[in-house]
């Protein structure tokens, strides 16, 4: 791994934690009902492998300085992975052809996708939060699309004129 791709990663791994601890401020970093900002940063493997193993280290992070149960530390990172990667090869994949705007739509729906359907399970059982897996992933997907949909295209579009220069 080249310098410049670790000084990146641990540029997203640091930005992860620290919007997530100002979400948790706000005591929306963990629950049923959450909208963890860092989780905006999903969709920068659009631009740059480099996000993935910051986003996995910033999410296993922030997940144990919250003191999140084992389960919650365990998948959540894992839910954040799974996103990750698939984000990362959805981008490289240039699907749909021609159509760059559904490709970096599809890459900021990966991470509601995959928190939807793990994260319910660790509020379940890891916290015992009542409603059901079903209402659990509405509500997790919720605050994932807003994260990730929302803020993520406001990032990537923000990103894109100097992405050579940031991610180069």
């Amino acid at each position: 791994m080249k310098t410049q791709s670790i000084v990146q990663s641990a540029m997203i791994a640091s930005l992860y934690i620290a919007l997530t601890l100002v979400a948790a401020g706000f005591d929306l970093a963990s629950g049923a009902i959450q909208v963890r900002f860092s989780e905006c940063l999903t969709v920068l493997p659009y631009y740059t492998p480099a996000a993935i193993p910051g986003l996995i280290i910033g999410c296993l992070l922030s997940n144990t300085i919250l003191g999140s149960p084992l389960p919650d530390i365990i998948f959540g990172t894992l839910a954040t992975a799974i996103a990750a990667y698939a984000s990362f090869h959805i981008a490289k994949s240039n699907f749909p052809e021609g159509r760059p705007f559904v490709n970096r739509l599809l890459v900021s729906f990966c991470p509601v996708v995959s928190n939807a359907l793990i994260i319910p399970f660790v509020l379940t059982y890891a916290y015992g939060a009542p409603g059901g897996l079903v209402i659990l992933g509405l509500s997790v997907g919720v605050g994932e699309f807003i994260a990730c949909v929302v803020f993520g295209q406001i990032l990537l579009t923000a990103l894109h004129p100097v992405r050579g220069i940031l991610f180069g």
